[in-house]
């Protein structure tokens, strides 16, 4: 669901500033009941007048108080990465769906594999497994390859054919597709492809189809267009700046609300995912940013000597090292804000891009 898939060095921990703890503005909603001045006084003449023998009847029923609902999570793995690994058996029992599989679309062939192995029993029992279709490959998606599938009957129908057998072989009980970096010209095409593929996941037992779209893009993905052939919609709330822009925060609160606002506006809250960054990105002066996880970026703040604080505007880490590096970083604080505004929306969906890189207090913070 990205390009930040490159494997990244073993993270060493570092001491945690108290001040980073202290600077995040979280937000609460309290919902408070107002006295009601005149029913409490119609009561009270109604007990005055009433016969000594009555039976005292409450005027009110107590109302049960109910605990916040705990959102389903999604964790998206990267099979490469055995932290990722380590994270989904970490914490398998907190997620409600797990996407372990990874089919990529072969940009010569354009014929589905599994590129991975993937085991089952890494993921709860309980858990809804899914696989990634994606036409990412080497070091970009290819866009060319959804065109030809699209324009040829036979050459899609075998792409599909085989895709099913994957998820069947697989135990998979759906797909999510992550078909990125299509153009507004490409939509009936992608659509196309998106719906041979679910009619065929679906003929072999898939009981899921998601799809993964850019945020911002309502152009070249737009939602009640891909709505129409898939369960779900994965608006994937991150890279608000990315590894070949200038450094920044990678989603702050107020594009996510922005940005998912106008998805839910079109289709409705309930058939959205959220999907959330727990990842940062590292930019150099000479080169394009390299993704970062909590702890890399932890480590790298301590052995440059250099603080990793919070910026008020984003409520993201930020550390800088002048004319080497910057960096901008997820953690548990910027997910909770995050969080705030995404069920503000009424999404009660959330998925972790992607398990590995992520801050361990974020499991604190889904639990609520």
């Amino acid at each position: 669901m990205g390009a930040n898939d490159a494997p990244l060095p073993a993270a060493l921990p570092v001491a945690e500033p108290a001040s980073e703890r202290s600077r995040i503005v979280t937000r609460h909603t309290n919902r408070r009941w107002a006295p009601r001045v005149a029913l409490a006084l119609c009561c009270v003449t109604a007990a005055a007048c009433a016969p000594a023998t009555a039976a005292t009847v409450p005027t009110t029923t107590p109302r049960p108080s109910v605990a916040p609902t705990r959102p389903a999570v999604w964790g998206f793995t990267a099979p490469w990465d055995a932290r990722s690994d380590s994270s989904l058996r970490a914490n398998a029992s907190r997620l409600d769906v797990t996407v372990t599989g990874w089919i990529q679309l072969d940009s010569v062939t354009h014929r589905p594999s599994l590129l991975y192995a993937d085991d089952p029993t890494r993921s709860s029992p309980s858990a809804t497994r899914l696989a990634l279709v994606t036409s990412y490959q080497g070091q970009s998606f290819h866009p060319e390859v959804i065109r030809a599938l699209a324009a040829d009957d036979r050459a899609l129908s075998l792409a599909a054919q085989r895709l099913a057998e994957i998820v069947a072989q697989g135990k998979y009980r759906g797909i999510v597709v992550d078909l990125e970096a299509q153009s507004p010209a490409d939509t009936a095409l992608t659509l196309r492809v998106v719906r041979a593929f679910a009619d065929s996941s679906r003929g072999r037992g898939g009981s899921l189809v998601a799809m993964a779209i850019p945020a911002a893009d309502t152009t070249g993905y737009p939602t009640r267009t891909f709505m129409s052939a898939v369960d779900l919609l994965i608006v994937m709330l991150y890279d608000e700046h990315w590894s070949t822009s200038t450094p920044g925060p990678i989603a702050t609160p107020t594009w996510v609300r922005r940005t998912l606002g106008q998805r839910v506006a079109e289709v409705g809250a309930s058939r959205i995912v959220a999907a959330l960054p727990v990842y940062g990105y590292q930019w150099r002066t000479t080169q394009a940013a390299t993704p970062f996880s909590f702890d890399d970026a932890r480590r790298a703040a301590a052995q440059a000597g250099v603080e990793l604080i919070r910026d008020p505007a984003s409520q993201s880490l930020h550390a800088i090292q002048p004319g080497d590096w910057e960096v901008w970083q997820s953690d548990a604080e910027l997910l909770r804000a995050l969080h705030a505004e995404v069920t503000s929306l009424g999404v009660t969906k959330i998925a972790l891009w992607r398990l590995g890189l992520e801050d361990p207090r974020v499991w604190s913070v889904l639990a609520r």
